[in-house]
């Protein structure tokens, strides 16, 4: 059996591949961002005893289309005694780190494209998860630029209880991850779901299962999702750091807060549930778990009420940077031993 070429002895084809990968993967994200709306209302919907969307086309699955026009043609409202550029800056400061996050994760091995050994991940950093984690700390900028630009008390209260939530929440879930890397020996999520091959045993959620909490927990915090939705909390703060948008602006924060479900599932996925692992063809196996995942934040969203600021700090603080801790000790230990 002949041996498959690598992409990068034809820089031309490496740069056609990539691109297609890249518009692949958007597709599929936009898709998936643009109906985990129409889910969500139809799940949670269900799970009150009510229906859900149903006019919009058949079972009221064309209503994402429909907002989504609605929100388009909407006027957009720039407060008069907002700062501009910022304003307008925030909601793309939120958006663009969630989209380009899932480039670093493998959503199946490698494939043969005319001779040529094409690998099913846009790119395979050897500090993957670094960069993960460097563009989820990026996230919060945005948030907190728009609270603060709208120059509105609401929105910057909220921007700043999203900055104590980040720092809070981000420290436990960085270091909930780091016994996944002391057992995989690598950063490289490629390299990661490589050391949970071989069986399901493998898979890092049944040796770290604290860690898998953590971190699934922490995620939650770290998008914004409740019950840890305090930086808009209605309730509260009117809308919190978005009060002031409308049109298509106020559209990006919640394409922003979808895409990042997306890509804290698939990062769960490939962490602790072996990634494109299974029984169906790679990426149909990380897209069934990363549905998984977003199910259960619809169904913590329908069953569990906001947390209080306070509750939310001490968590952080108190009880998961702790754990997270202990969890990097007792696995050093064991490894050792």
């Amino acid at each position: 059996m002949p041996e498959m070429l690598s992409l990068s002895n034809d820089p031309l084809l490496f740069v056609a591949v990539m691109l297609a990968k890249i518009l692949a993967v958007f597709v599929v994200v936009i898709l998936i961002v643009a109906y985990a709306t129409y889910a969500e209302r139809k799940i949670i919907g269900h799970m009150q005893t009510r229906l859900g969307p149903t006019m919009t086309g058949p079972l009221g699955l064309l209503q994402p289309i429909a907002d989504g026009l609605k929100l388009f043609f909407k006027e957009d409202i720039i407060p008069a005694q907002a700062s501009k550029v910022a304003f307008v800056l925030a909601p793309m400061m939120i958006l663009v780190p969630a989209f380009i996050t899932i480039a670093v994760v493998p959503f199946g091995g490698d494939i043969e494209v005319g001779g040529y050994r094409v690998p099913l991940q846009i790119a395979d950093l050897n500090v993957g998860i670094l960069y993960v984690l460097a563009m989820a700390g990026l996230g919060v900028y945005g948030i907190v630029l728009a609270g603060w630009a709208s120059n509105n008390k609401y929105s910057l209260l909220g921007g700043v209880r999203s900055a104590a939530q980040m720092i809070s929440y981000e420290l436990a879930a960085g270091l909930s991850i780091i016994a996944v890397f002391m057992l995989a020996e690598t950063l490289s999520l490629r390299g990661i779901v490589a050391a949970q091959s071989g069986s399901v045993m493998n898979w890092y959620i049944f040796s770290q299962p604290l860690a898998f909490v953590l971190f699934v927990i922490t995620s939650m915090a770290e998008v914004n999702r409740t019950p840890f939705d305090l930086p808009e909390a209605e309730t509260e703060l009117v809308s919190g750091f978005c009060t002031e948008y409308s049109s298509m602006k106020y559209a990006l924060f919640f394409m922003a807060e979808y895409a990042n479900m997306v890509v804290v599932s698939a990062i769960a996925s490939t962490l602790f549930l072996g990634g494109p692992a299974g029984p169906f063809p790679g990426a149909v196996n990380l897209l069934l778990k990363v549905f998984g995942f977003m199910f259960f934040f619809i169904w913590v969203r329908a069953t569990m009420p906001r947390v209080k600021y306070n509750q939310l700090m001490f968590m952080g603080w108190k009880v998961f940077l702790p754990l997270a801790l202990l969890n990097i000790v007792v696995t050093g230990i064991v490894l050792v031993l």
